[in-house]
């Protein structure tokens, strides 16, 4: 049974996250990445961004898609800031 009271009344101090590590953006965008992401945007806009070169090529080495990967990270950082 559950003791709803006493959840209640629990800071984040009091919650053991020891065997539950904290989720990183990095995990949480490999998470998007490995089930497929995203939905694909019906309306994309041809933009220029300057990116780290180490990024770029981080995403290049990855290979076809990379942009498609891109916009799916930033698609999965905008939803969870909603």
């Amino acid at each position: 049974m559950t003791d709803w009271q006493r959840l209640e009344t629990m800071n984040d101090e009091d919650i053991d996250l020891s065997d539950c590590p904290e989720v990183t953006p990095e995990m949480f965008a490999k998470a998007i990445v490995k089930r497929g992401g995203l939905p694909v945007a019906k309306n994309k806009a041809q933009i220029t961004l300057r990116i780290d070169s180490d990024v770029l090529d981080w995403f290049k080495s990855q290979g076809r898609g990379y942009q498609t990967q891109i916009n799916s990270l930033l698609r999965a950082y905008m939803e969870a800031r909603k």
